[in-house]
């Protein structure tokens, strides 16, 4: 916690931009969603600025795919899948400060400047270049739109733009027997066509200096990768405009059939986020405070994305940063690898997913906030099936921290008069040294927290917690306070104690159920604040959905502060339903 007067630490954490064009799944919650608002919680509690941003991506040719295939607009399709996600989103917990989109007036002035204040520094140029032209529908192809075997690791469904098996990307040319996922056709031509470049070669060397001066936090996996492509001088001019209709327009007469391509805008997201936040808060100047470098040089920028966004969170935007100059640089890029399902990789486009939507329907918010940070992909791809769910939830998580929370609350309150008891022996040497070891967690998990390695947080979380299970055990308050009812009334503190600050360190996690403990506990107040919806309004009528999180009510504090003794408690509820094994095989029913 920040001592009086001290300036608070800040923190920019910015989340993966989502294509709008369907569902979101438990795979993206679990590599892009969910870290970051785990990050955020517990940043918000230990007293930090916290600004949490992200949105849609509109402009994607996933999104344009999708309307084809339906007969509907792509706008249609946009606000579709927007609102869905906001409407996951809030199921789930994420406490985004302001998730937005971006088909906004601020994004495309941001986008505009960016591109017009490059182009005047020589890190855009025009040039001719070979693309592929659908012959059958007349038009040319943008990179999502075409399929075909990557040219450097022989992935059959490699995209036009990047192989979601070894993460690289190339030109749509360059693909072997690439067929088109408009018209299905193998008749493709190569012509030429003139687009806009960013000049990412002249950027190598700045970009491999930054990224070399041994101030980096990146997870090993991403500064390898990272490293690695600048190294080997392997960036080049990349277009980053395409023959569409469908995005922001090309600041510049005579390109009216052209559009900025998402690659370049979507990254300039996280700023226009921040500048539409500040604009909706009324303090349009408050942007600066989070990205220029000359009044913001404390901030620490953190970007959460997947393994497939590397690329573009390592190279291209901070390429970018550096060409425009003055703005803060990433602190750290926490991408996790991938969430797959019996051995095959989720995929909204393939139609193999199991979507938030769906399973908050029958399953509580913080058993999946549980599994899915108990599978947390940090470092390596991780599986998940129905049986792990089922296991993880009633041995893991109901078991061990559920039993411990839901039985001595229950004791304590029909035992005690609903009141904390008061230790009335002296304590003695086990008990000291169970609320010594819990009360250290706050530095343990608390680093661990910080560092995110939120997996590792929650099992030694999950450890503390079984300490107190077994400690519990040991001295059977149920049944010495037959005979020793001033003992068994120290034991029960103790263990409360101990439950009071192991619902802190769950809260990041397991925000719902801390709740409810830091209820029956007998404090007041929300350990979190609440996040809402608002339209924020347009030119010319239009409004768009955004996701808003409001702290200013929030009483959770990252420090091990005493149980008053005496303190009235309420009737515990149990945080946690244990589950049927029957959902292994209703859920898991043509999955594998």
């Amino acid at each position: 916690m920040s001592g009086a007067g001290a300036t608070k630490k800040k923190y920019l954490i910015c989340v993966a931009w989502p294509y709008a064009n369907g569902p979101q799944h438990i795979g993206h919650i679990a590599g892009a969603y969910l870290p970051p608002d785990i990050f955020a919680r517990f940043q918000r509690m230990r007293g930090s600025d916290v600004l949490m941003v992200s949105g849609s991506d509109t402009h994607g040719t996933p999104v344009t795919i999708q309307a084809e295939k339906e007969g509907v607009t792509p706008a249609q399709i946009v606000e579709r899948y927007h609102n869905l996600f906001i409407e996951s989103y809030q199921k789930i917990g994420l406490t985004f400060d302001y998730f937005t989109h971006t088909g906004t007036e601020s994004h495309a002035r941001v986008v505009h400047e960016y591109f017009k204040d490059m182009l005047a520094k020589g890190y855009i140029y025009e040039d001719t270049s070979k693309q592929l032209f659908d012959t059958k529908a007349q038009r040319f192809l943008p990179d999502r739109y075409i399929e075909g075997e990557c040219p450097l690791c022989g992935y059959k469904e490699a995209r036009g733009d990047q192989c979601d098996q070894c993460g690289k990307t190339y030109d749509a040319v360059e693909l072997k027997h690439p067929v088109s996922k408009m018209t299905g056709s193998r008749d493709l031509e190569v012509r030429e066509t003139k687009h806009f470049y960013v000049d990412l070669g002249k950027l190598n060397e700045p970009l491999l200096a930054w990224i070399s001066d041994g101030k980096q936090h990146w997870r090993k996996h991403v500064l390898n990768f990272a490293k690695g492509m600048l190294e080997k001088r392997e960036l080049r001019g990349t277009a980053i405009t395409r023959d569409l209709e469908w995005g922001v327009t090309i600041p510049l007469p005579g390109y009216e059939t052209k559009r900025i391509y998402v690659w370049f805008e979507a990254v300039m997201g996280y700023l226009s986020a921040t500048v539409e936040w500040a604009e909706a808060s009324g303090k349009p100047e408050a942007w600066r405070d989070w990205w220029d470098s000359n009044t913001a040089g404390d901030v620490k920028s953190y970007y959460f994305i997947g393994k497939d966004n590397i690329t573009f969170h390592t190279i291209h935007w901070p390429g970018y940063l550096i060409a425009k100059g003055g703005l803060n640089l990433p602190y750290d890029v926490p991408a996790n690898e991938y969430l797959n399902s019996y051995g095959r990789k989720f995929s909204k486009s393939r139609g193999t997913s199991i979507t938030v939507s769906d399973v908050l329907q029958r399953y509580q918010k913080d058993a999946w906030r549980y599994v899915l940070t108990a599978l947390a992909p940090e470092t390596g791809d991780v599986d998940f099936s129905w049986d792990d769910f089922l296991e993880k939830v009633n041995n893991e998580l109901v078991a061990n921290w559920g039993n411990l929370a839901n039985r001595m609350l229950g004791f304590a309150f029909k035992r005690f008069d609903g009141r904390i008891p008061a230790p009335a022996t002296e304590l003695e040497a086990d008990d000291q040294a169970l609320l010594a070891e819990v009360k250290a967690g706050f530095q343990v998990v608390g680093d661990l927290y910080e560092g995110v390695k939120l997996r590792s947080a929650l099992e030694e979380a999950r450890r503390l917690s079984q300490r107190v299970n077994q400690y519990l055990s040991d001295r059977a308050p149920w049944t010495v306070i037959k005979t020793d009812p001033n003992r068994a009334a120290t034991t029960v503190y103790v263990a409360l104690q101990c439950i009071a600050w192991l619902k802190t360190m769950w809260a990041p996690i397991l925000p719902d159920s801390s709740q409810l403990i830091h209820e029956a506990l007998g404090f007041d107040g929300q350990l979190f604040g609440e996040s809402y919806t608002e339209q924020r309004a347009e030119a010319g009528g239009s409004k768009h959905q955004v996701l808003r999180y409001d702290h200013k009510q929030a009483v959770g504090v990252w420090e091990a502060s005493a149980l008053p003794v005496g303190q009235t408690m309420r009737p515990p509820v149990a945080p946690f339903t244990k589950l049927d094994a029957a959902i292994v095989e209703l859920e898991g029913a043509g999955a594998g």
